[in-house]
């Protein structure tokens, strides 16, 4: 268990989400993060130069993402400061914030920066030379599309993982739409009251279009209205399968930066000097072949674990929630109400933009325990690989 490791109370921030190939679509991932994270600190009346490491984390690349870590820090006004650049697919954000509670933890760092970035929309497309082909043969990846098409290693899509877990468990579609319907009017209550609950956290991404032209995203681009008629309607993204695109997740571009550092300093930077906002632990795990949605329970049970609690013991369960049998199966098996969690909205609804889905997700976990008075937060989900990864917070 950690004990050192802390985050100011709103020493964070998540842009909007916004939809694959919408208002975010042509910007670099990187500068983009970069210069929101310049501005979200100058807002806070807090100089970069006082940060001393940044962990950078994507998944899809950008131009010169070779240099991303130093690039960014030296964007965001921290010129004299190092940074690592980490790449673990969706359990990037989680990843990011454990290495930096560590280098708090062994006294390496003081002040670490967290900055999740992706663009899924326009990604790259690599090219390599294939030495078997004739002249001029080429292996292509679309850093996107093939991802989600097929794992190397289990062979299917990533649509087949969760219906495998479908079909192993029992899940049925009339299930999954239910469960996606809730997630949609949990996400609802979020709008409520002119958006309240989502100032609390969230900060406006710029991109500046020409001289005269800056384009402002300051709320979610392409949440899908959903009903229960409306689902019933859809047929499934595979034959015989539970999930339609209405029970997924889908592409989306935005980035989440959080600070991590000593309880001295997060006091001292705290918004509510009544909130304490510590990192616990970190679980991870890997399901057996080609049962992603499997990963997080044995995630959140290891990190449950490491923190000495019990799932009864959680206040607020976030959960990165790419299908809808992904809540239904930890419900299950960590015998939860499946309504119960992830208030307030989900991957599932406010779209997945890789690298900072999970901070999102973590950043609003913080406040809706914050707003209940303190207590602990889980937060889990999986990524490529049959993998998951949890962490364990407490509020209060």
């Amino acid at each position: 268990m950690l004990t050192k490791a802390y985050i100011p109370f709103r020493g964070y921030y998540s842009t909007p989400f916004a939809r694959w190939q919408g208002s975010l679509a042509t910007e670099n991932a990187i500068v983009l993060g970069a210069n929101t994270a310049r501005r979200w600190l100058a807002e806070k009346g807090w100089d970069p130069k006082n940060l001393d490491y940044l962990i950078l984390g994507i998944t899809i690349g950008q131009p010169a993402v070779f240099y991303g870590g130093p690039w960014a820090s030296a964007m965001m006004g921290a010129e004299g400061v190092p940074g690592v650049t980490v790449m673990q697919a969706c359990s990037t954000s989680t990843t990011c914030l454990y290495q930096a509670a560590m280098g708090v933890e062994t006294g390496m760092f003081e002040t670490p920066f967290c900055l999740m970035t992706d663009r899924t929309s326009n990604g790259p497309h690599t090219v390599w030379p294939n030495p078997l082909g004739p002249g001029g043969e080429v292996i292509s990846e679309n850093w996107l599309m093939d991802h989600f098409n097929r794992d190397p290693w289990a062979g299917g899509a990533m649509i087949q993982t969760a219906e495998n877990v479908v079909k192993e468990t029992g899940v049925t579609r009339e299930q999954c739409d239910a469960v996606a319907l809730r997630r949609y009017e949990q996400y609802m209550d979020a709008l409520a009251d002119d958006r309240a609950f989502q100032k609390r956290y969230m900060f406006p991404a710029e991109v500046k279009i020409s001289k005269k032209k800056t384009v402002v995203l300051d709320a979610d681009e392409g949440v899908m209205p959903t009903t229960e008629d409306g689902l019933a309607k859809l047929r499934p993204v595979l034959p015989d399968g539970a999930h339609t695109f209405g029970a997924q997740t889908h592409p989306a571009d935005g980035n989440a930066g959080l600070l991590v550092t000593t309880r001295e300093k997060a006091k001292e930077l705290s918004a509510d000097k009544n909130i304490e906002v510590q990192i616990l632990s970190y679980g991870y795990s890997r399901a057996k072949k080609g049962f992603m949605a499997m990963a997080v329970v044995p995630a959140a049970q290891r990190a449950l674990e490491a923190a000495n609690l019990d799932i009864k013991d959680i206040k607020t369960v976030k959960t990165h929630n790419p299908f809808a049998a992904n809540d239904i199966y930890m419900a299950n098996e960590l015998k939860i109400d499946v309504n119960g969690f992830n208030n307030y909205g989900s991957s599932l609804v406010f779209g997945h933009p890789q690298a900072p889905t999970a901070g999102r997700c973590i950043i609003e976990g913080i406040e809706e325990t914050a707003m209940n008075g303190g207590g602990y937060l889980l937060f889990t989900g999986c990524a490529a690989g049959d993998t998951g990864a949890a962490m364990v917070l407490k509020i209060g």
